[in-house]
């Protein structure tokens, strides 16, 4: 599975206008559709909704990645948002959320998901990357933060 495939410029937003944690939901929807990534906006929105009311996907660190598994959806597709100014997320650490990395999978299959999830939260561990997306002037720029380097293993 080809990250960038995934993640592209068309599913990044750098300043999100959501002010609460459904809205946002709903704006990453909407970019999924507008991307060509999600037909059914309802379906995709009531999985990531329902997702989220059984427990929030806020984590840490400015980080929260909503998610859903739903049929609708052919293969893994995700969008990220930014919201500098950041939102209440329920978050483990009680603090507000700034990068939202929204990810839809088939229900049917769970590899994909988990790798790409475990490749991104990887990257978003560094502080200087977190840093590094939220300072970002283009989706481009994002894109390669977070998935660019994934093509070779680093020389050590």
């Amino acid at each position: 599975m080809n990250p960038k495939r995934v993640l592209s410029k068309e599913t990044v937003v750098l300043s999100l206008k959501a002010t609460t944690k459904e809205a946002l939901i709903e704006e990453l929807i909407d970019v999924l559709v507008q991307s060509g990534r999600v037909k059914d906006r309802k379906a995709a929105l009531k999985t990531v909704l329902e997702r989220e009311r059984k427990m929030s996907t806020g984590l840490q660190n400015g980080i929260a990645i909503p998610h859903g598994k739903t049929d609708t959806v052919e293969s893994l597709v995700a969008a990220l948002g930014i919201k500098k100014e950041g939102i209440d997320f329920d978050s483990l650490d009680g603090q507000p959320s700034t990068i939202f990395l929204m990810t839809l999978s088939p229900a049917s299959r769970t590899g994909p998901h988990i790798q790409f999830l475990a490749d991104i939260s990887r990257t978003l561990h560094d502080p200087a990357v977190r840093q590094k997306v939220l300072d970002a002037t283009s989706e481009n720029e994002v894109v390669e933060l977070l998935v660019g380097e994934r093509t070779a293993p680093s020389a050590q």
